[in-house]
């Protein structure tokens, strides 16, 4: 605990020693006397408790004084900064957000899955800046660098797919990059890294897969690509009827892995093939591990007041006084 006007504890020796001099000097006074021709009589009788007791109550209400300077310092937490060095980087998630994430070989749908899997994995890294960026037919950025996880957990769980969405329909993979490396690139972390999750081939968007990959690449980004899609076929969307429900068809599983496994090898990478919801979990599991650097953190904790135990104490002080002075302690007129 600190005091904000630790100068005010003056009033302690001020105000206590004056009193208990003149609590002293009132006792000599006020002691009754009558004379008499001997004290044997009285010979060893001791002090009453009463007496004893009387003394307490004054006791207390100096104690009670003292807590009232004491709150007057502003008793508090005080404001600090901390540095320790942690493990902490610069991620970006980008995930594609177009129709055929609702694919059905992931329980319940693979979109699903990668939000339960993103989401776990943003809540583990408490020391990292995370980005997400969300790709279909075009890209944006959802939310920019940042260490609040809390943040990260309620967009990922708000994000929907690009039929029910702002974005166009597609699978734009390069664009979902350069939108990604737009958000990283100023990043502080020596580490800076790019998950890029899909499920489909690059068919639309205005920057070429492999270019982005160069682009990043001479910023130092590496990129974690992850196919998602098990082996063969899939129920995938289809059709929206008039009820607005999905009407799914049975088609072939595609995912372009050899560009998926060129973006990642041109920048550094790893490029990952999750057939399942415990695949792509473990997946993150790895990438997590991988992921990993020193970095200095600096924590800011704030000012509190902390008066409250002391404002307890002096009520606490001055009723039990009061209760002495009115019960055990009165006196009879």
């Amino acid at each position: 605990m600190n005091l904000a006007h630790p100068g005010w504890l003056w009033l302690l020796p001020v105000l206590l020693i004056p009193l208990v001099l003149w609590y002293i000097y009132s006792q000599d006074k006020n002691e009754p006397e009558m004379n008499v021709s001997s004290t044997r009589a009285f010979d060893g009788m001791g002090t009453s408790w009463k007496v004893w007791l009387k003394h307490f109550s004054f006791a207390l209400k100096l104690c009670a004084l003292a807590c009232l300077v004491v709150i007057l310092c502003r008793p508090q937490t005080k404001d600090n900064w901390s540095t320790s060095d942690v493990e902490g980087t610069d991620i970006v998630l980008a995930l594609d957000v177009s129709t055929s994430m609702l694919a059905k070989d992931f329980r319940p749908n693979r979109f699903e899955s990668a939000k339960k899997v993103a989401t776990q994995f943003v809540s583990g890294r408490d020391h990292d800046n995370i980005g997400l960026v969300l790709f279909a037919g075009e890209s944006f950025t959802q939310v920019p660098m940042t260490m609040d996880n809390a943040t990260l957990v309620n967009a990922i769980a708000q994000t929907q797919i690009s039929a029910f969405g702002p974005l166009e329909d597609g699978t734009a993979i390069g664009d979902g990059i350069a939108t990604a490396i737009n958000r990283i690139r100023d990043g502080k972390a020596k580490s800076k890294s790019i998950i890029l999750l899909t499920d489909g081939s690059n068919n639309t968007g205005v920057v070429a897969p492999n270019t982005a990959a160069e682009i990043a690449r001479k910023y130092g980004i590496k990129i974690y690509t992850i196919g998602v899609g098990s082996n063969g076929t899939a129920e995938y969307p289809a059709a929206i009827d008039y009820a607005g429900n999905i009407q799914y068809q049975r088609m072939p599983v595609v995912i372009d892995e050899t560009t998926l496994k060129n973006i990642a090898a041109t920048t550094g990478g790893k490029y990952f093939r999750a057939t399942s919801g415990s695949v792509l979990h473990s997946v993150f599991e790895e990438i997590d591990q991988l992921e990993k650097t020193h970095m200095d953190v600096q924590r800011f904790s704030h000012t509190e007041d902390r008066y409250e135990p002391w404002a307890v104490l002096l009520l606490g002080l001055l009723l039990l006084s009061l209760l002495l002075d009115y019960t055990l302690l009165r006196h009879i007129p």
